[in-house]
């Protein structure tokens, strides 16, 4: 999901109550602030010597302990993102959501959903993997026994 259409359902849906669904379909804390939004982008270069670049806006969350009287609404949440102009280059990047668990870990958000009183932001996983298959040997349609790879 991108900035562009997360930005549309909070000004559409200004009193609605925010929802972050983990990947396991748990809810994280209902108290949760978004204290940070940044542009991160992340350079580097595959172990098959290829450069590539990614590029995300990244919510930091916080957990307010007990707070319940100040919960984040979609109107707040899209006055920050307005606050953000500065920092975000584009609305077309990926938004994901950083939470601190036993470890601080960033989730894609994967589906935006609008109820009557609510949006729901399902996240997923990030998952790492081997970008240069090929280079490595490990896409390869030689089969064992055929000689191919000797």
């Amino acid at each position: 999901m991108n900035l562009r259409e997360l930005k549309d359902a909070l000004r559409q849906n200004p009193s609605s109550r925010l929802n972050i669904i983990f990947p396991d379909g748990d809810p994280i804390e209902p108290e949760f602030h978004v204290t940070e939004v940044g542009h991160v982008t992340k350079n580097f270069i595959d172990c098959g010597g290829t450069m590539r670049s990614t590029s995300a806006c990244v919510l930091q969350t916080w957990i307010a302990g007990n707070d319940k009287d100040h919960r984040l609404t979609a109107g707040k949440l899209a006055k920050i993102l307005d606050l953000s102009l500065a920092v975000i280059p584009s609305d077309d990047l990926d938004v994901q959501i950083e939470y601190e668990g036993c470890n601080i870990v960033q989730y894609p958000v994967t589906q935006l959903d609008v109820f009557a009183d609510e949006i729901r932001m399902t996240l997923g996983k990030k998952h790492t993997d081997c970008l240069a298959k090929e280079a490595c040997g490990l896409e390869s349609s030689c089969s064992p026994g055929s000689g191919c790879c000797s």
